[in-house]
C-alpha cells in the first residue's frame, strides 16, 4: 500500500514555481532518495511532505492513516543543534511531542517508545548524557531515535551525513538500511550524495526544478541525468 502519492505537484513561493512535475510514490520499506542540485526544490518538496506547505497545482496524498505529523523527521543538524544543553533521553523522547495531543506530560507508552528506539540504535547506555557532549555520529543515532519516535512508518531525513566522517557516514547508512529491513519502515532521504544514493536507495527521484526522473535505482544508473552526475560523483 502506498503511504505517500503525489500527483501532478508543483510548489511556489508568492506565485512563483520552484519545482513541478512532480509524480512518485513512496510505500512500506520501500527507500527513495532525493537528489538535485541545491536550489532544484528538495527542501521545498521537503516541506510539502511534512504538510508545512501546501502545493501551488496538484496533490501530495497520504495513505494507510498517515499524517504528515507522523512523519519522523531527521534535519539537518546546525551548530546551535550540536550544542543543545540537554540529556539525550529528553532529546529521544521529544519525538513523542506530536502524538500527545493535549496532555501535559509523557505517557508509559512515550517513556517505553524512547527506551526502545535508543536501545535499538545502541544508544541506551548514553541516555543520561549531555547530547552537546556526545560526537557527531552519536547525535546523529539520538536524532534518529527521535524521529523514530514520531512515526512506525515514514522517515524522512535531511542530508543525514553531512559533516561527518566516511566512516561514521557508512556505519550511519548500514543503521538505516537495517531499519528498513528489520521494521518495514519506509525512507526518504534527501542527499547530494548520488553515490550513496544509487548503492542504498530501492528508487530515486532527481530534481532540478522540476522531475527529472523518478524509478528504481538501477535504471537512474543507466538513464542519460544518471550517468551524468554519477560521473561527478557528487552535486555540487
Amino acid at each position: 500500500m502506498a503511504l505517500i502519492i503525489c500527483r501532478d505537484a508543483a510548489f511556489a513561493y508568492e506565485n512563483k514555481i520552484v519545482v513541478e512535475g512532480l509524480n512518485f510514490q513512496v510505500g512500506q520499506k520501500d527507500y527513495l532518495c532525493i537528489v538535485g542540485e541545491n536550489g532544484s526544490g528538495k527542501t521545498t518538496l521537503m516541506k510539502g511532505l511534512l504538510g508545512l506547505m501546501r502545493p501551488k497545482s496538484g496533490t501530495i496524498e497520504t495513505g494507510d492513516g498517515l499524517k504528515p505529523t507522523q512523519i519522523g523527521y531527521l534535519p539537518q543538524q546546525t551548530s546551535a543543534q550540536k550544542d543543545f544543553p540537554t540529556s539525550v533521553y529528553e532529546v529521544v523522547i521529544s519525538g513523542r511531542l506530536s502524538s500527545r495531543g493535549i496532555l501535559p506530560f509523557y505517557s508509559w507508552r512515550d517513556h517505553e517508545a524512547a527506551l526502545e528506539n535508543m536501545e535499538k540504535l545502541g544508544i541506551l547506555p548514553l541516555k543520561k548524557k549531555s547530547f552537546k557532549e556526545l560526537s557527531g555520529g552519536q547525535q546523529q543515532r539520538v536524532l534518529l531515535a527521535r524521529a523514530l519516535c514520531a512515526t512506525k512508518k515514514v522517515l524522512l531525513l535531511d542530508e543525514p551525513v553531512s559533516g561527518l566522517d566516511p566512516v561514521v557516514t557508512a556505519e550511519f547508512y548500514h543503521t538505516i538500511e537495517a531499519l528498513r529491513r528489520e521494521t518495514g519502515i519506509a525512507i526518504i532521504m534527501i542527499s547530494h550524495d548520488v553515490r550513496s544514493g544509487v548503492e542504498y536507495a530501492t528508487s530515486i527521484l532527481h530534481l532540478q526544478n522540476r522531475q527529472v526522473f523518478f524509478g528504481p535505482a538501477d535504471e537512474y544508473k543507466e538513464s542519460d541525468v544518471g550517468r551524468y552526475f554519477l560521473r561527478g560523483g557528487e552535486f555540487r
